[in-house]
């Protein structure tokens, strides 16, 4: 009888260890494929910015060349009124980008500005540093909006991958329009 208690013991107390690891592993991350998601979102970054031809700053350089007073124009590329409105890098100008590439210039996605008045943002000095952003790594407004300035012309031309999310997560201050 002993014996029969004793392995029905063993039997219950393998089952919680048993449980315990599978919940464990269903209810914990599998690191191995959080790599796989990370290393995904870094090839994709690293092919945008080798096609797009543009280089790219972390948000600590960023706000080191603010810091610095570097005369550098940083883009906000996001809707006016959905996310530059409530809260943008200081000093940043808005000019909306699509998410999808756009190989051709298309006002609708631009919020019905043209490639004129992109230029005229950017102004003259096609050797400015722009640095030009938008929510989060994933999100390719940025991307757009770089091109476009390297398609203009314009040779020092930056992209903040980690964008307003980034900025935010490092506990720098936003401004906002009232």
């Amino acid at each position: 009888m002993k014996q029969k208690k004793g392995m029905l013991q063993g039997v219950v107390v393998g089952l919680v260890v048993f449980g315990l690891s599978v919940s464990a592993f269903a209810f914990g991350t599998d690191k191995f494929k959080e790599e796989v998601t990370r290393e995904q979102e870094a090839v994709k970054l690293t092919r945008e910015v080798q096609q797009g031809g543009y280089g790219i700053v972390t948000t600590t350089e960023l706000k080191g060349m603010i810091d610095a007073g570097n005369d550098v124009l940083i883009v906000d590329t996001m809707p006016y009124e959905d996310s530059y409105r409530k809260n943008h890098i200081p000093g940043a100008k808005q000019f909306l980008f699509p998410i999808p590439d756009m190989k051709e210039w298309d006002a609708k996605q631009t919020d019905g500005k043209s490639i004129d008045d992109f230029k005229a943002l950017l102004g003259p000095d096609l050797s400015r540093t722009i640095v030009i952003y938008c929510g989060f790594v994933k999100c390719t407004r940025s991307h757009n909006g770089a091109v476009w300035a390297r398609k203009l012309g314009y040779t020092n031309v930056f992209r903040h991958p980690g964008g307003i999310f980034a900025w935010k997560g490092a506990g720098y201050p936003v401004d906002t329009v009232k």
